[in-house]
């Protein structure tokens, strides 16, 4: 059952003026796992990040280090949830996340379907 879904779309020469502006913005938002991607998978992942959080219908206080979007095997992109985050997700029945990530054109968008029960 669909517990939640979330859509977020990022303007990304947007994004890169904000982080040229305040270069903190980086470490304030992205894991050092995904720091070393580039401006325009940031600009993703910050959507997809963005997306969880309305598929939750809010943030419930998590932190932005708390939700990392990592890559299956398969190459598929996955979020990993942790503190206040995973809790936030097991609050709203959430057993299972998925997520896609594009960019083209000079935006990044990202889609989170939330799965779990109901109760």
């Amino acid at each position: 059952m669909i517990v939640g879904i979330g859509v977020d779309i990022v303007d990304v020469e947007r994004f890169e003026r904000a982080v040229t502006r305040t270069p903190r913005l980086i470490e304030r938002l992205f894991t050092p796992a995904e720091r070393d991607n580039t401006m325009r998978s940031l600009a993703a992942r910050f959507a997809a990040k963005e997306a969880f959080i309305k598929a939750m219908g809010g943030s419930g206080e998590s932190s932005w280090h708390e939700m990392e979007v990592v890559s299956a095997p398969s190459g598929a992109p996955r979020l990993n949830l942790t503190g206040r985050a995973a809790t936030l997700a097991t609050d709203n029945h959430v057993t299972n996340l998925q997520l896609s990530l594009s960019h083209d054109g000079g935006q990044a968008i990202a889609f989170v379907v939330a799965e779990g029960s109901a109760s």
